[in-house]
């Protein structure tokens, strides 16, 4: 029988929203295991729009349910008519959306908040012993809301091919155990029904990044 899988996306675009090569990855792994797909986004403006060109914000306001339709081809729900018992798994893509719309990561780390919805359905697919699968900066998300959890963002030493190991650090201060993997490799917290892999946390080429999400997926699925 296909599992029913809900992806939650904070955008469309590295910078403010969901990394679109992650999201693509997550939904060719998932269709090509036989997996049922729904979409979810907040109904909500995003932290700010940002010029992908300059790296700098602009004065815009977008929503992130409307962005996120254009990597759901139109086909999107409001992540507040997300049904936990409707689905076997939710999987998260990173960029920094998860870090400015999915919570504010971006601005208080380790004293971050996570949007309300969000927070309630994470905790209740745990609850329900159902598995989360997350990549890149989306891990984030379990440290806080999944006291003592195992996870990856990468590695842990900064270098020019991790130049974000700092992020490793953060998780360790939160109480949970972060697990040194290779981009094309997944860890998986069988305790929590937890999967997560680095993708883009890592300075790596793009079809190293598809093939970690690829066993972050089947993982997942596995846990299903």
């Amino acid at each position: 029988m296909a599992k029913r899988v809900a992806v939650i996306l904070s955008g469309c675009g590295v910078y403010d929203g969901t990394e679109i090569h992650e999201a693509s990855a997550v939904l060719v792994h998932l269709s090509r295991a036989g997996g049922k797909v729904q979409m979810f986004a907040p109904d909500a403006d995003q932290m700010h729009v940002v010029n992908h060109c300059e790296g700098k914000p602009t004065g815009e306001k977008r929503n992130i349910l409307q962005e996120s339709a254009r990597i759901a081809r139109g086909e999107v729900t409001d992540l507040a008519k997300l049904d936990v018992s409707a689905f076997d798994a939710a999987i998260i893509p990173g960029g920094f959306g998860v870090a400015k719309n999915l919570s504010d990561w971006a601005v208080k780390n380790k004293n971050c908040t996570i949007q309300p919805h969000l927070e309630k359905l994470i905790k209740d697919f745990h609850k329900a012993g159902k598995p989360l699968g997350m990549c890149c900066i989306s891990p984030v998300l379990a440290a806080k809301l999944l006291p003592g959890c195992e996870l990856t963002v990468g590695q842990d030493k900064e270098c020019e091919k991790w130049p974000y190991a700092q992020t490793a650090e953060a998780m360790k201060d939160m109480g949970c155990k972060h697990v040194n993997k290779d981009v094309d490799e997944a860890h998986v917290d069988v305790k929590n029904k937890l999967v997560t892999t680095c993708a883009f946390m890592c300075n790596a080429p793009f079809h190293k990044v598809f093939d970690g999400i690829g066993i972050m997926v089947q993982e997942t699925l596995k846990l299903a």
